[in-house]
């Protein structure tokens, strides 16, 4: 007997997240996830009247892919790849995994020409630009071991988070978007020496609740290319690449990343990955997370950048909805949380303090705050 939480997310996932019409193509991209879960996809897009497409991955031999690849190679891969999502109205992409570090000890050279000649055409430019897309983990032990909790458990946190009410926070998150698109200057002040400051005056600001990532819960926009000044310390662990990453410390001048530093990963690894281009020393995004369920990081993006009392400043690619023209083919988004469990800290937007210590103290916003999303 099927799980009958599969329906209830693949049935969110088609009608709300992607609002998939009738006669409409859908690509879903499934990573090392249940068959069961991947044909409940295929059921509710048809449900709907649309045509449901399957791409079955392997973390595994994803890793072989790329591990050694050829620029030939690749360009060929990506080709045949970006015809497919050309073709397609919408995405969803589950990525369950294995192994969290499948993708450590590829080398550096191949996963630049990876991100390059396949991530970069086929969803950075054409599905995340011209599709209706949402990206989405599938829990499996190893993410509930990074949650420090039993399988069980971990699971009912899972369809708990990803199916929550997103249209009452919708109708809050409306609000700071609109609070954010009036504002000029930024300042974030922490632990430590934390004390940075930005401008995101003219860029647009975009809401995010159930349609882009499940789960959701975040405003987003970017700072002014060369406006980012200051130094920022992220409390939250982090992968990219495969490598494991604590405490990343950066330093900014003029939007510029001049210094960056890390208790665990090592920091020639973290200087690599800002010397991926040009536009890896700059900021493309800066968010604010509020998703009241999740509360403490795991090491896996799409949750930890949504946790409660967080935000995320992101070095690398802007995405095209909320543009301050920087390029790149990385896009690492690294958080820090500021709960007092976490150190506190504060969000001023023109001078006025937007949150205090995870909490939004603006009566305006205060609608974001945790009891309020959960409230009946």
């Amino acid at each position: 007997m099927n799980d009958p939480r599969f329906a209830r997310l693949a049935n969110l996932l088609v009608t709300h997240s992607t609002a998939l019409q009738k006669g409409e193509h859908i690509l879903i991209e499934a990573f090392d996830i249940p068959e069961a879960m991947t044909i409940e996809l295929v059921r509710a897009a048809r449900a709907v009247g649309a045509n449901p497409h399957v791409a079955c991955r392997n973390g595994r031999i994803q890793r072989e892919l790329v591990d050694g690849s050829s620029a030939e190679g690749l360009s060929t891969w990506a080709a045949y790849d970006l015809e497919r999502m050309k073709r397609m109205d919408a995405y969803i992409g589950l990525r369950g995994s294995n192994n969290i570090n499948e993708m450590s000890g590829v080398d550096d050279e191949d996963m630049k020409n990876y991100m390059g000649l396949y991530g970069k055409p086929v969803h950075s430019q054409e599905r995340v630009n011209n599709t209706r897309w949402c990206v989405l983990r599938w829990p499996s032990p190893s993410m509930a071991q990074l949650a420090k909790m039993n399988t069980s458990r971990f699971e009912d946190f899972y369809f708990d988070v990803c199916t929550l009410d997103y249209t009452r926070m919708q109708k809050a998150a409306e609000v700071l978007a609109e609070r954010m698109a009036r504002t000029d200057r930024v300042r974030i002040e922490g632990p430590g020496d934390t004390d940075l400051s930005f401008s995101i005056k003219g860029v647009q600001v975009i809401p995010c609740c159930g349609t882009h990532n499940i789960p959701d819960g975040e405003c987003f926009t970017a700072p002014v290319r060369d406006s980012v000044n200051g130094v920022i310390h992220y409390n939250t662990p982090t992968i990219y690449n495969g490598i494991s990453f604590s405490n990343v410390r950066l330093e900014f001048k003029d939007g510029r990343i001049i210094g960056s530093s890390c208790d665990s990963g090592n920091d020639d690894a973290l200087e690599s990955i800002f010397d991926t281009d040009e536009g890896a020393r700059y900021v493309g995004e800066f968010a604010i997370g509020f998703n009241p369920y999740i509360m403490d990081p795991m090491m896996d993006i799409l949750f930890d950048e949504k946790i409660a009392g967080s935000f995320h400043f992101t070095p690398g690619q802007a995405y095209e909805d909320a543009n301050n023209d920087n390029k790149s083919q990385i896009h690492w988004d690294l958080v820090a949380i500021q709960r007092p469990e976490y150190g506190g800290g504060t969000i001023s937007f023109d001078d006025e303090l937007i949150r205090k210590d995870g909490l939004f103290v603006t009566e305006e916003l205060q609608a974001l705050n945790p009891e309020q999303l959960i409230g009946s």
